[in-house]
């Protein structure tokens, strides 16, 4: 889906903003670059070569990732074989330069992940590593933990591999270009199969019961006289179908942990029954019920993303899935491992440039995989991590929510006392949670007498404050 026009603040308002966002990054004490022992031990680790068990530079491998990126975390290599399909996913070799208890390590256990400002990222390495050494950049041999999966024909896993590799990517590609290149013909023929082999582990996340969801974004972007912007598009198919890459080689990793005893998982409790059935009551009320026959994935994947019924049952159902966390495992495995919206157990292994705890998970899987110990450093500090990311995962989502608010009240803060009409989100008690089609800024307003989830409600701008965030609108 091509991109809409973005919704651009005015002069006055981008000055009072980049102020905001400076104070925003002062209010969660992000991190302003490196201490110098940590850049220091980066510097050196640089030169550092890990060593590969086996060398598949013969697999012409190419990257995936939004334009710009240099933190490239996975290489992906695709093929048929009889009877179905071979997927290579190769993964960027950050244990090969991070020492357990160094510098680099523990400045990394206190950030817990990339964290994405609206005015620059804050990195979870050091760029030296994360843009350059340990990333998989084209054109350049790198030390990876390369997954290999043989699929059958409707895309089902029959076999796992797992091995450290000297890989060498041939082509660093947006999504806009990967998607380009399989609808017009050009892609090769490893690049050709992925809309093949995507399609059939969505329809194998169907079967289990799973959700990915293809909905409608707002994304801050920045403007090309450096100021902020608004941007709405929806995810290009190659992004789900890269991702089911992503998730096939979670679910495996999960699976090598379990059968070990040993790791940590991505956890989500169930939706409890009474939620499950309040939702389907709101489906019915909308003009949109949910067959007890289709799936949760299936019926919300059905969805027409532009009506207004749509949107709020998409407001609804992200209520049904929360409590994402983390579970390390040590000679115990949970009573249910299973993460809920994925219908799998689950783990995270497939960003360690980008997120902390998938460089654990990368080193207790090759071990498994090995038949080798884990390594004492990794076992022993597993239990650290669930509370390291959740503290990471929370200040994340604070950054996100907050500099998203500021941005919305930045494009529309030249808009006061404008008509607008939105669409009721939900009701909670006496406020009405709404969302405008254009920009599509979601917000709040005094509930309106018999104003239902899915209605259209014509609604007044009434403040938009830029250095709080602050969004308001009365019904008109």
């Amino acid at each position: 889906m091509p991109r809409r026009r973005p919704h651009v603040a005015g002069s006055a308002a981008q000055s009072e903003l980049a102020g905001a966002l400076a104070e925003l990054r002062e209010a969660l004490d992000l991190p302003d670059g490196f201490p110098p022992e940590v850049v220091a031990e980066a510097d050196a680790a640089a030169s550092a070569s890990p060593p590969p068990t086996a060398d598949r530079r013969d697999l012409g491998f190419a990257t995936i990732d939004p334009a710009g990126s240099r933190d490239l975390d996975q290489a992906l290599h695709l093929a048929r074989r009889p009877g179905g399909y071979t997927v290579h996913y190769a993964i960027a070799d950050v244990p090969g330069f991070v020492r357990a208890g160094g510098a680099v390590d523990l400045e990394a256990r206190e950030r817990g992940q990339t964290l994405y400002a609206a005015d620059g990222r804050v990195p979870l390495h050091p760029p030296v590593l994360s843009e350059d050494r340990a990333s998989l950049l084209p054109g350049v041999d790198r030390s990876a933990y390369l997954w290999s999966f043989d699929l059958d024909d409707a895309g089902a896993v029959q076999r796992t591999r797992l091995e450290r590799a000297v890989v060498r990517s041939g082509a660093q590609l947006t999504y806009e270009e990967a998607q380009t290149r399989i609808d017009d013909g050009t892609a090769d023929a490893s690049l050709a199969l992925l809309r093949e082999i995507g399609e059939l582990r969505l329809e194998q996340e169907r079967a289990r019961g799973g959700a990915s969801l293809n909905v409608p974004d707002e994304e801050i972007v920045r403007t090309a006289d450096g100021g902020y912007a608004l941007e709405r598009r929806r995810l290009l198919p190659v992004e789900d179908w890269n991702a089911q890459l992503s998730l096939m080689t979670g679910m495996a990793a999960a699976e090598l942990m379990i059968a070990a005893r040993v790791g940590i998982l991505r956890t989500m409790p169930k939706p409890a029954a009474d939620d499950v059935e309040a939702f389907r009551r709101q489906t019915v009320a909308l003009g949109r019920p949910w067959p007890e026959s289709v799936g949760y994935g299936e019926y919300l994947a059905g969805l027409p993303r532009d009506e207004p019924a749509s949107l709020a049952i998409l407001q609804a159902a992200g209520g049904l899935f929360r409590g994402a966390g983390y579970e390390a495992m040590d000679g115990t495995v949970p009573a249910d491992p299973v993460q809920s919206a994925l219908a799998a157990p689950y783990a995270h292994v497939t960003a360690p440039l980008r997120r902390l705890v998938d460089r654990w998970g990368l080193v207790v899987c090759e071990a498994i995989a090995a038949e080798r110990d884990v390594p004492s450093w990794a076992r022993q500090t597993l239990g650290e991590l669930p509370s390291l990311m959740g503290a990471s995962s929370r200040r994340a989502a604070q950054l996100d929510a907050a500099s998203l608010a500021r941005v919305e009240a930045a494009v529309l803060s030249d808009r006061i006392g404008e008509p607008f009409t939105a669409t009721v989100l939900a009701m909670r008690g006496d406020t009405a949670v709404i969302q405008l089609p254009e920009p599509a800024v979601t917000a709040s307003c005094p509930a309106v007498p018999d104003a239902k989830p899915g209605e259209r409600l014509a609604v007044v701008l009434e403040r938009a404050d830029i250095r709080s965030g602050t969004v308001r609108f009365r019904a008109g």
